[in-house]
C-alpha cells in the first residue's frame, strides 16, 4: 500500500449501521468538557434531538444551553433533516451542554468533511481543555488560603 491509500483509509468516517433498518447511516462521536463526557449518534430523520431519553428543551432548561446544543446543526444547515441521539454523563448543566455541542460537531464532521472548514471557524471542533484546578495542602481550596489572623 501507499501512504496516499493509508491516509484516505484512516480519514474515512466511522459508520454504522442502525438497528433494524440495514440502510440508515448513524454517525457517532463523542464530545468533552469538563467532567461531562457526551456519546452522540446522528441519523437520518426529522430532526429530533434527544439527550437522556428527553427532548432538550427539557434536559436543557435554559434558552441559552438549547442555542448552544442546536449551533452546530443551524451553523450547517442540517437541523430539519437529522436526528440526533445523545447520552451525557457527568459534570454540570453548563457543561454537559458544551459536551453535546461538542460531539454533535464531530458527528457532523464523520457525516460530511466538507463541513471542517466551518465548524472550525466557529471553534465547534476545540476541545475546551480548562478543568478544574486541584486543592493544594495547607489551602482551603486551589488556591484560597485561611484566613490571616494578626492577633
Amino acid at each position: 500500500m501507499t501512504t496516499k491509500e493509508t491516509q484516505s483509509e484512516q480519514e474515512q468516517p466511522k459508520r454504522h449501521k442502525a438497528k433494524g433498518d440495514g440502510k440508515a447511516l448513524v454517525f457517532r462521536a463523542v464530545g468533552r468538557r469538563k467532567e461531562a463526557i457526551a456519546r452522540v449518534l446522528i441519523a437520518e430523520g426529522i430532526g429530533k434531538i434527544t439527550v437522556n431519553g428527553k427532548d432538550y428543551t427539557q434536559y436543557f432548561p435554559t434558552f441559552e444551553l438549547q442555542k448552544n446544543v442546536q449551533a452546530p446543526l443551524e451553523l450547517t444547515n442540517t437541523a430539519a433533516g437529522l436526528d440526533v441521539s445523545v447520552k451525557v454523563i457527568g459534570g454540570g448543566v453548563r457543561g454537559q451542554a458544551d459536551a453535546v455541542r461538542h460531539g454533535i460537531s464531530r458527528a457532523l464532521l464523520a457525516l460530511n468533511q466538507d463541513l471542517r472548514k466551518t465548524l472550525r471557524a466557529e471553534g465547534f471542533l476545540t476541545r475546551d481543555p480548562r478543568v478544574k484546578e486541584r486543592k493544594k495542602p495547607g489551602l482551603k481550596r486551589a488556591r484560597r488560603a485561611p484566613q490571616f489572623s494578626k492577633r
